[in-house]
């Protein structure tokens, strides 16, 4: 018997280890349809956090829908190295121990890293168990385990070898902090006040200068040109020519190139190919010097004389002085413009022309743009509007820049003896080959998830029954960095999409729709949550609270109503189940007209959860079952129950429908369906988790018996309210005017010592439904104040009415006013009439 109060401490202890001990997560059972979902690793860096209890919240509910649906459902765990993140968090480590990863080498860097990695797996497995999420443990993988390095290895040297790996000198993103390059994806652009600098870059020999503007004034050090439109007029007396570089007195030409816009600003451009991804592009065409101003850690190097050492804020500030001293600065024109920063470190990121690994894009995204337009071949995004996200991506996208200088993660797979390059599975043989010192993106691993976990280069039995993966849950901000790669791995190395569906969620802010963050002080962990108010909790807030797509505003009210739904559930159940103890089997024959009703609300309510079930709409499917449990079965049919709770069909009828709710309920709140649905006496598997979802069946609609019990509980609401409004006591009489079976409505508003059949001398409220009518008499104590209003009413009545007989005795106005006007006073002057009579009586 549960007990009398809803303790989720003790609900929810232990049945992690009993579904693992039982082994309900794994997946493989041959004789059913395969369907797999692979998780999106969380990093091995910390915590689990509110967003990645939301993500995880949403598979489990798919998950657990679906193994009750029948099929092999496989949820493939596994977790991230996190190159960057990880790395930093070791080096903070080493730094804490007087120590650097330099000086303890390369091999013992990554043992500490491995340490790293296994102390906060443990963490995340834990905060797994505790929210209760159905992963198969047994396909657990990692992106550095020694499969993932060699599917990582074969695409690197695969893709080499067709040449759509390649290395080179480009303009990057540089992380001077982290000391690693960026792809564009791990930059985050953000507004910042700034200024346009003015300066002027005076004509060789000549007073004559050109005003050029720039936002960076300390890079002038590499310029090597000044660009200009070649139908610009206010130039054509300095194309060709040379101008004197500010400060340094270096000669440098004026060109004529198209990134010059004369519509824009002065019209001229400092070119400084080795700092800007422009710039060099205009180098390129030009063959122009590339000089390179900075160091590793952003600071200024040899190239830049007297400044060398500086930061780049300090080369800024004493550049501008200096130009101000030798009347160099024209103007200083303030500015707000959007500024990159790392996405790991938060650093100012630095474009720096590096050689670097990079993937050629244009032919992988050319094919996923042709798949994107044959329904058989597409990713299926839920909501379809991020579709739009990806294909945009495929359609600007650019060459992904590979290689990170950091030691954490796949090494290259490339070795160079002098001027020769080799890449390959295995290190070539002979002597004198050195290895590449980088290490690949994280997310070039992460991008082989779907069928890499899954055996992939080999053709395993997991891989061909499991790809392409049936759905992949992740959020709007990871499209580009995970989604998009996925999708073009995957087709251009198995021929197919990762995944058929692409269900997307929105991003978690606080109450006032900021994100969480340290500064704001607003950050939430989900285990707080779970420790106030259990992991069901918070499992159906997050599951069900927004539709997909849309970003959730965190409110703990939310999970504290959510609770008390669960308790009312819990109640309602005690009450079954103290009803029910000795039924053997569910017999549902001879059934009252209140059993067919709730069976043919329960058997709609199936169809519709269904329904958004499989449109992964789980607040619309949340909506039905909510309205159904609280409005239907614990509102009313519980009390219609108790007039008949001997009778073996209405045992029956609470056994079938109360399981039917608890399964309805299982993939959001599995603790304490599952509690429940162990008390049942009647169940047809020993757990919930592996028993059927339910169908619905014709069987059980009887669409006339729940047209007059819905009229009936419409009476029942209405003449509760009008008791409540109206104040009535039980000394209240009542009498039915229609002659239909009212037994019910009698018995659910105990009305049975309150029946009259003949109208009292007292006043008369009415109450009524489509089918059934009905008067209350009931004579009503009235207070001083209730006295006063109703003078102050005979008196305003009075006067109206003597208004009103006035203008209607009046033949003139009668003759000449419209005739509907007229009309509507004399049935005004009526009703008060009968209002007043009402009142004084």
């Amino acid at each position: 018997m549960l007990d009398k109060k809803y303790d989720f401490k003790e609900v929810e202890k232990d049945k992690y280890e009993y579904w693992l001990k039982k082994g309900y997560f794994k997946s493989g059972d041959q004789s059913k349809k395969p369907y797999c979902i692979v998780l999106p690793p969380p990093n091995v860096t910390g915590k689990l956090h509110l967003g990645h209890a939301w993500n995880v919240t949403i598979q489990d509910a798919i998950i657990r829908y679906k193994r009750m649906e029948g099929y092999d459902a496989l949820w493939l765990p596994g977790m991230d190295h996190a190159a960057i993140a990880t790395e930093a968090k070791v080096v903070k480590r080493l730094k804490d121990k007087g120590l650097d990863k330099y000086s303890v080498g390369r091999e013992k860097f990554l043992e500490e890293c491995w340490n790293w990695t296994n102390e906060h797996a443990d963490i995340i497995r834990s905060q797994w168990a505790k929210l209760g999420i159905s992963l198969d443990y047994s396909m657990e993988r990692f992106t550095l385990d020694q499969g993932l390095e060699e599917a990582v290895k074969r695409v690197f040297v695969d893709y080499y070898h067709k040449g759509l790996i390649y290395r080179g000198e480009k303009i990057i993103n540089w992380d001077p902090v982290a000391k690693t390059a960026l792809s564009n994806e791990e930059v985050i652009y953000g507004e910042e006040k700034s200024a346009f600098y003015h300066l002027k870059y005076l004509l060789e020999n000549s007073n004559k200068y050109i005003d050029v503007a720039t936002t960076r004034p300390e890079t002038l050090f590499g310029d090597t040109a000044v660009a200009v439109n070649e139908k610009d007029p206010r130039y054509q007396d300095f194309i060709g020519k040379n101008v004197i570089l500010p400060l340094v007195g270096r000669k440098i030409p004026v060109i004529t190139d198209e990134h010059a816009d004369m519509e824009k600003g002065t019209g001229a451009v400092k070119i400084t190919p080795a700092s800007d991804p422009n710039d060099f592009e205009v180098g390129l065409r030009h063959d122009l010097e590339r000089i390179v101003i900075m160091n590793d850690d952003a600071t200024m190097n040899e190239n830049c004389g007297k400044y060398q050492g500086l930061s780049r804020e300090e080369a800024r500030e004493r550049v501008i002085q200096d130009l101000k001293e030798q009347d160099l600065l024209l103007s200083v024109e303030p500015i707000v413009h959007e500024v990159g920063h790392s996405e790991r470190t938060g650093a100012l990121v630095e474009p720096m022309i590096k050689k670097q690994w990079f993937v050629k894009m244009r032919p992988l995204a050319d094919k996923v743009l042709d798949n994107q337009k044959n329904t058989d071949t597409k990713v299926h995004f839920v909501p379809k509007r991020y579709e739009k996200t990806m294909n945009h991506w495929m359609e600007i996208t650019y060459d992904w820049c590979i290689s990170r200088q950091l030691w954490w993660g796949h090494r290259i797979p490339a070795w160079y003896k002098d001027d020769e390059v080799y890449v390959g599975m295995n290190p070539p043989k002979g002597e004198g080959w050195v290895q590449d010192e980088d290490v690949l993106d994280t997310w070039f691993s992460s991008a082989l998830w779907p069928f890499a976990t899954l055996g992939w280069p080999n053709e395993t039995e997991s891989l061909k029954r499991y790809y392409p993966n049936n759905c992949l849950v992740t959020g709007y901000d990871i499209i580009p960095f995970w989604v998009n790669r996925m999708t073009f791995q995957g087709e251009e190395l198995l021929g197919r999409r990762p995944f058929k569906d692409c269900l997307i969620h929105g991003l978690i802010r606080d109450k006032q729709g900021r994100k969480f963050s340290k500064s704001l002080g607003n950050g939430i962990d989900p285990f707080d949550m779970i420790a106030l108010y259990g992991a069901d909790a918070l499992r159906y807030y997050l599951a069900t609270d927004v539709a997909s797509g849309t970003d959730m505003r965190f409110d703990e009210d939310k999970i504290k109503a959510t609770w008390n739904y669960i308790n009312k559930i819990w109640n309602a159940s005690r009450f079954v189940l103290m009803n029910i103890e000795d039924l053997s089997e569910i017999c549902l024959d001879d059934l009252k007209p209140e059993d067919k009703w709730i069976l043919t609300k329960y058997e709609k309510t199936i169809s519709t959860t269904k329904k958004f079930m499989d449109r992964y709409e789980f607040n619309n499917a949340s909506n039905a079952i909510y309205d159904f449990t609280w409005n239907y079965f614990c509102d009313y049919y519980i009390e219609m129950a108790k007039y008949s709770i001997d009778d073996v069909s209405t045992k029956s009828t609470l056994c079938y429908v109360l399981t039917g709710i608890l399964k309805l309920l299982h993939p959001f709140m599995p603790y304490v369906t599952e509690e429940i649905y162990q008390m049942l006496p009647v169940k047809e598997v020993e757990s919930i988790m592996i028993s059927k979802y339910p169908k619905s069946t014709k069987k059980y609609v009887f669409l006339e018996e729940e047209r007059i019990v819905d009229d009936e509980v419409e009476f029942i609401k209405n003449f509760r309210n009008v008791k409540a409004e109206n104040n009535m006591t039980k000394e209240m009489k009542v009498m039915f005017d229609t002659t239909d079976d009212n037994e019910l409505i009698i018995k659910m508003l105990k009305l049975q010592d309150n029946l009259v059949t003949e109208p009292l001398g007292m006043k008369a409220y009415k109450v009524f439904s489509k089918r059934v009518k009905a008067q209350i008499f009931f004579e009503k104590a009235m207070s001083e104040a209730d006295k006063l209003l109703e003078m102050k009413q005979i008196e305003v009545l009075r006067a109206s009415i003597a208004r009103r007989e006035k203008l209607l005795s009046n033949e003139n106005y009668v003759k000449k006013a419209p005739q509907n006007i007229v009309d509507m006073d004399r049935q005004k002057l009526a009703e008060e009439k009968k209002k007043l009579a009402e009142l004084e009586s």
